[in-house]
């Protein structure tokens, strides 16, 4: 029986002793509590870019002679231009998940025109009266154009990004020449023909985009697109009949537009290191 007592008060001593060991030591501060880092955001950085598209331009033909006091009325039936192709190059840099900005330039491969002007000329070559005639035309135009673009991520679905943009930047429209062959109803339809000179005119172009990207991998993106493009103007030189007439005084290609449809690809070469995530553990 004292063996047994003598168990619960060593026991009891024990307990005592660690207790007030256990308040004599000093209290640690809990450590700070870790956080994850933010998620690395999938943007940034320069691009390349490439496409390709099918033009379809529009535009009315404005003749030297319409300025004459002696034309009475003009009537233009069937004036339009072939379709075309365009292949452009560009470069530019993804700021953000919605923001992104490019250079581009492109060719804009010759395209025909063709057209017909039923006019009436009062007192035609010094007869006095009113004299109609009728104008056939046929030429061909190209262009080179440079733009500065932005554009707008509208989110993605499904990998698929809907996107809105604008471009402002300039146009070098190139006549490759013009054919004016004129008939005159009134004279026994005799005819006319007049060839004039290509000529070159740099103007102010802009653009308006929208489309939608499909992100294949990470660094590579294919975008089909929709573009308006205002071109300018366009004009040929001067230019001569067969019998020996000639005239300096141009042909003018007015309210050149564009709609365009084209497929293009980017290609994310220098992506932008995300920021270091900050440490787990800082010092207290």
């Amino acid at each position: 029986m004292r063996s047994v007592k003598s168990l619960i008060a060593a026991g009891a001593a024990s307990l005592l002793s660690s207790a007030a060991f256990a308040a004599d030591m000093p209290i640690m501060p809990p450590p700070p509590m870790a956080y994850a880092p933010p998620p690395v955001q999938d943007f940034g950085g320069w691009y390349l870019r490439g496409d390709i598209g099918m033009t379809n331009l529009n535009g009315k033909l404005f003749a030297p002679g319409y300025n004459d006091a002696s034309t009475v009325s003009v009537r233009q039936v069937g004036h339009g231009f072939t379709g075309g192709t365009s292949f452009g190059l560009g470069v530019g840099y993804q700021f953000n998940n919605w923001f992104r900005a490019d250079i581009t330039g492109e060719y804009r491969s010759k395209v025909n025109f063709n057209g017909n002007d039923f006019a009436v000329i009062s007192g035609l070559n010094g007869v006095p009266g009113n004299w109609p005639l009728g104008d056939t035309y046929n030429g061909g135009i190209s262009s080179w154009v440079g733009l500065v673009n932005v554009y707008a991520d509208l989110g993605t679905w499904w990998c698929l990004t809907p996107f809105i943009g604008a471009g402002v930047g300039g146009a070098w429209n190139k006549t490759t020449g013009l054919a004016d062959l004129t008939t005159f109803p009134a004279n026994n339809l005799s005819t006319s023909l007049y060839q004039a000179d290509g000529a070159t005119k740099v103007n102010f172009a802009w653009a308006l985009h929208a489309g939608v990207a499909y992100k294949v991998t990470n660094n590579f993106t294919v975008e089909l697109a929709y573009r308006y493009l205002d071109l300018g103007s366009a004009v040929t030189g001067g230019g001569s009949t067969f019998d020996g007439h000639t005239s300096t005084r141009p042909f003018e290609f007015r309210d050149l537009t564009s709609q365009d449809v084209r497929l293009g690809v980017r290609w994310t070469c220098c992506d932008v290191p995300p920021p270091p995530p900050p440490p787990l553990i800082t010092k207290g």
